[in-house]
């Protein structure tokens, strides 16, 4: 389900953060990927929106994620993931990730929290104890 946002200021703000999100993202999987047994492939999916979905693969485990779901968890405050609900709800836009003096990306906060989301990612996958080299 998409998130609902509240008011002009907080869609132009989900607006300036979404497409920086995204690079970081998967700048980061990939950055995780590199250094994981894990494998990951992107697919394009269409329904019930049009988006991405990243399917990770290891001894057999599969793991598929909604690369929109990572976004959303890097852009909004304290954001879960819905599995497919189609219940609509309001977000509240992360604006430690806005330099409140200018209203530009705050670049480090943005990476650091997508560092964070990711990695917390990979280290609950299933089996993760074989995830990283020792």
């Amino acid at each position: 389900m998409r998130p609902k946002i509240k008011d002009q200021m907080a869609w132009q703000q989900a607006e300036l953060l979404m497409q920086p999100a995204f690079i970081r993202l998967l700048d980061n999987i990939r950055q995780q990927l590199d250094e994981s047994s894990w494998t990951g492939t992107y697919e394009e999916i269409q329904d019930p929106f049009p988006g991405y979905r990243l399917n990770l693969q290891h001894n057999g485990q599969q793991v598929s994620l909604d690369i929109w779901e990572l976004c959303y968890q890097i852009c909004f405050q304290n954001y879960q993931p819905t599995h497919g609900s189609q219940e609509s709800f309001e977000v509240e836009i992360d604006t430690h990730l806005i330099v409140q003096e200018t209203g530009d990306v705050h670049w480090q906060n943005l990476e650091s929290k997508t560092r964070q989301i990711i990695e917390n990612l990979f280290a609950n996958l299933p089996d993760a104890a074989t995830h990283f080299p020792a």
